[in-house]
């Protein structure tokens, strides 16, 4: 099933928001201050890609990684954050976008904390 979703899930829309995700990675790279940005937004890209059958660990989340949160929380992940959510919504709304709406759940969870956040594969 994972594997099916995932395959709708690229070509519906997948591709064209991971490659909108590396694009502003490559653009916070750029300078010396945004590399972490921009590592963060290559981890959206690839989560966004092949979202079906990940999940994110915050076990591994230390003091920096909550103290760099908060300012990502107050600068970039609320925006991002309630865009996932208003999706997620919306895809919910019908029976066919239930899956699709709850990976853009958890898309917003990976929006509010992306800093010590892990991408792990699901059995």
């Amino acid at each position: 099933m994972r594997t099916l979703g995932n395959i709708i899930w690229f070509l519906f829309g997948g591709l064209i928001c991971a490659f909108g995700w590396a694009i502003s990675g490559l653009i916070c790279c750029v300078t010396i201050i945004g590399i972490p940005l921009g590592l963060q937004a290559f981890k959206f890209a690839s989560f966004v890609l092949w979202p079906f059958g990940r999940d994110i660990d915050f076990s591994g989340m230390g003091t920096g990684s909550f103290l760099v949160n908060i300012l990502w929380i107050i600068f970039f992940g609320w925006e991002l954050a309630l865009a996932s959510l208003a999706f997620g919504i919306v895809y919910c709304v019908t029976i066919v976008g239930i899956p699709f709406g709850l990976q853009h759940f958890k898309f917003m969870k990976l929006a509010l904390m992306p800093f010590g956040a892990e991408i792990i594969t699901i059995d």
